[in-house]
């Protein structure tokens, strides 16, 4: 459990056109209560207002109201001081909320108390062609822009495991493997894991299967843009990017994240959403078992 804090600022990250008005009602009259102010954390290519501007530096905490997109956003924008975010899920409960706006008063509550207890999550750090580093939470993805493709050389340790062709390569946190890697035909990491995950995006021809390397190794990504170009996504959030070589760095405990007692687990969460669903052999043998119970 993490310490009693005295809530006297909350930062705001908001979803683009979710309704919000019973979160924002809640923690509008819950910062009244508690002598604390809302300030809303600027984010680029966010519109819409709800509250005046504030740094997140001079929060106690950042909430974010939306889903996972917008955590993402409020993870990134918190990480670069060290605060915490707490997610509200306002329409769909995703993998990263820890609570719903019809809850919010009372995960408020528990926060001030200290009744949380803080799941750090980690990010993978890239630089590009030498240039300071982002970091992706979730993944960095590498696709190609038009209709020409990519060429993709990777590189383990020095050793060069294989070069291929094809619309781009998906970079993971466990955290984002079940995300786009996934879709691609990766692999699931299990929570705990340190470990990062390397999908090639439909290569054409050759044998590349995804790949799994460890924290510590040394990676680097060699890229041939077509003659329609290649763009780089942190995230999901498209970056003004060309480059010829990415390097790779881990970033453990880059971010932190609220969690409550009795919170959804990873996997269970991927089956609640059906993420990750039995086959239908295993289902209907359920079902037969389930008919034969109620006769």
């Amino acid at each position: 459990m993490s310490t009693q804090t005295k809530v006297e600022r909350i930062g705001l990250v908001v979803h683009p056109h979710r309704a919000l008005s019973q979160a924002l009602e809640t923690v509008q009259e819950w910062a009244a209560g508690h002598d604390g102010e809302v300030v809303q954390v600027p984010i680029d290519g966010q519109e819409r207002v709800v509250t005046p501007a504030g740094d997140a530096a001079a929060c106690d905490v950042v909430l974010a109201l939306g889903g996972d997109g917008t955590m993402l956003a409020a993870l990134h924008a918190a990480a670069q001081h060290g605060k915490p975010v707490l997610g509200v899920a306002c329409g769909s409960l995703g993998a990263l909320t820890a609570t719903t706006a019809e809850e919010l008063d009372g995960a408020l509550d528990a926060f001030a108390a200290g009744d949380w207890h803080a799941r750090r999550l980690p990010g993978v750090a890239v630089s590009a062609d030498g240039a300071a580093p982002g970091v992706a939470l979730n993944d960095l993805v590498v696709v190609r822009k038009g209709a020409s493709q990519v060429a993709i050389g990777l590189h383990v340790d020095g050793e060069l495991y294989v070069r291929f062709a094809g619309d781009g390569l998906v970079i993971a946190t466990p955290l984002g493997s079940s995300a786009y890697t996934m879709a691609a035909g990766g692999p699931i990491l299990a929570p705990g894991s340190d470990a990062i995950v390397l999908t090639p995006l439909a290569p054409h021809g050759g044998c590349c299967p995804p790949l799994v390397v460890g924290t510590e190794s040394e990676v680097w990504i060699d890229v041939e843009s077509g003659h329609a170009g290649a763009r780089i996504e942190f995230d999901g959030q498209i970056q003004d990017l060309s480059p010829k070589r990415l390097e790779l760095t881990w970033r453990p405990d880059h971010a932190t994240l609220v969690k409550f007692d009795g919170a959804e687990r990873l996997l269970a969460g991927l089956r609640r959403r059906r993420i990750l669903m039995d086959s239908p052999r295993v289902l209907a043998r359920d079902d037969r078992a389930q008919a034969t119970t109620r006769r």
